[in-house]
């Protein structure tokens, strides 16, 4: 974790640029050794998956317990920005969280986001007082609206979710990452930490994975390799890297000789 590099969304400082699913583990221990190994401070999951109820008890929650953590319900399994804003509200309502990652596939092969009832949801979540943080495609033109929106931050996906295609689209990345006023976190899509590195050399200000991790064949080790690729890749964005050219240019000056 950077330490001097912290990450500010919707006021709230974060210094692991990490976002991790809580999905699709093993089992509780290799999940919890995971989330260590990852420094993650922000958790995401399916709000379908909890019990809105009792959310202290939930198979999910429980095994959290001692730890500190900023939940990132999403509305997973909507369908529509109505079916979405519902499952929000349920979920601010049982005390789980203000903080909301808007999810709406209409295609369950591709699951990728609907875009028009996204910004519905967004605009309407929004006025609600959410922190909203919608899950999009990797539209430029989308992202600013989403932005505009109120959004906090925005979240397009490198590949559709599971994937592991990595990043099929760098150009549209590259101009959402120069165009956004708010962080862009990289969602969905990402299978190794060559992907996670390329999309924080990007300029991405974070990267949420879930699956890359969970269905790892050593989870625990793959996340702290994920935790190490962002780092790396942060540092990179940030140290500048050189301009690609043509040809050749020698590192030692041509003029130096030997006496």
């Amino acid at each position: 974790m950077l330490r001097n590099d912290p990450l500010v969304i919707a006021g709230k400082t974060l210094h692991s640029r990490f976002f991790l699913g809580t999905g699709r583990f093993p089992n509780p221990y290799v999940q919890i050794e995971a989330i260590k190994a990852s420094k993650a401070e922000v958790l995401t999951f399916a709000i379908r998956r909890v019990n809105l109820e009792h959310p202290d008890e939930d198979a999910i929650l429980q095994h959290l317990e001692g730890m500190s953590f900023t939940y990132l319900p999403n509305t997973s399994g909507a369908k529509t920005a109505e079916e979405a804003v519902r499952i929000a509200r349920l979920a601010k309502a049982s005390g789980l969280s203000d903080w909301i990652k808007v999810e709406i596939s209409a295609n369950e092969k591709t699951l990728l986001p609907d875009p028009v009832e996204t910004l519905r949801a967004t605009e309407q979540l929004v006025k609600e007082g959410f922190v909203v943080l919608p899950y999009t495609s990797d539209d430029p033109i989308l992202c600013k609206r989403l932005e505009e929106a109120g959004a906090a931050a925005v979240m397009p996906g490198g590949a559709p979710i599971g994937t592991g295609l990595g990043i099929l689209n760098p150009y549209n990345l590259g101009l959402i990452i120069e165009e956004a006023n708010v962080p862009v976190i990289v969602d969905a899509g990402l299978g190794s930490a060559a992907d996670v590195a390329q999309a924080m050399e990007l300029g991405a200000d974070a990267v949420l994975m879930n699956t890359p991790v969970a269905k790892a064949k050593d989870p625990v080790r793959m996340a702290r390799a994920m935790k190490l690729a962002i780092e790396a890749g942060r540092l990179a964005y940030l140290a500048g890297r050189i301009p690609k050219k043509k040809y050749a240019t020698a590192s030692s000056p041509q003029n130096f000789i030997l006496k």
